[in-house]
């Protein structure tokens, strides 16, 4: 208030700390989405049901964060008057977010809602796992190339200098590859994965006798 008062601008912040802030808090929230991918590792012991409505639950929120971001920057875009879709990190983004849907929607239609067989399950399961790590690579990917993009563009001339914002970035930028290497590791450990329950054994056979006509022994009815 004193400065104002005499006359002195107010004090601003350091140029880019506001970029980098909400950079860093993106990240922060998309790799608290992602996280959903590892639902079927820490609730081990829990109904079959509620995990997968979980893991519903948090992808949805995922899309919906995903969503919010994409319309956020058509719009900041658009005020700007900076083309729409013309860079590789703006195409590896939408490609990961429109197959991300897909794999959202095919994901509750084959295992969450009933309806889907359990030939069809089984021949989607393998195909939903391998799209759902694949998906998870493209998206730090896409942050990756994110973060290239805007240290080329706010610091073109000094980010070969090592000034701190470059070096923040560079951080965030180790800090994802390194998140996506522990978080693909417990993805790929075969003894980690979540085992099934006796009732969730006795409940497949019975689904896989009512929708395919075979019994409980591997006989046609």
């Amino acid at each position: 208030m004193q400065a104002s008062m005499d006359g002195a601008p107010p004090p601003t912040s350091p140029t880019g700390l506001s970029v980098y802030v909400a950079v860093s808090q993106l990240l922060g929230l998309t790799l608290l989405a992602t996280t959903a991918l590892l639902v079927y590792r820490v609730f081990r012991h829990e109904a079959k049901r509620s995990t997968k409505a979980l893991h519903a639950l948090l992808h949805g929120l995922a899309l919906v964060i995903a969503l919010v971001g994409i319309i956020a920057v058509f719009e900041s875009h658009q005020t700007k008057g900076i083309p729409d879709m013309y860079s590789l990190h703006s195409w590896c983004g939408m490609a990961t977010f429109v197959l991300y849907l897909l794999q959202w929607f095919l994901g509750c239609s084959f295992f969450l809602f009933p309806g889907a067989s359990f030939l069809l399950r089984g021949w989607y399961k393998p195909q939903h796992i391998f799209f759902g790590i694949t998906l998870f690579i493209l998206s730090i990917t896409s942050c990756l190339l994110g973060i290239t993009e805007m240290l080329l563009f706010k610091l073109s001339d000094s980010y070969s200098h090592f000034v701190p914002e470059g070096i923040l970035a560079n951080t965030l930028g180790v800090l994802l590859v390194a998140f996506g290497l522990v978080v693909g590791y417990v993805l790929t450990r075969e003894e980690w994965k979540r085992p099934p329950l006796a009732e969730e054994l006795a409940l497949s056979m019975d689904f896989k006798t009512l929708t395919e006509g075979e019994s409980p022994g591997g006989g046609s009815q």
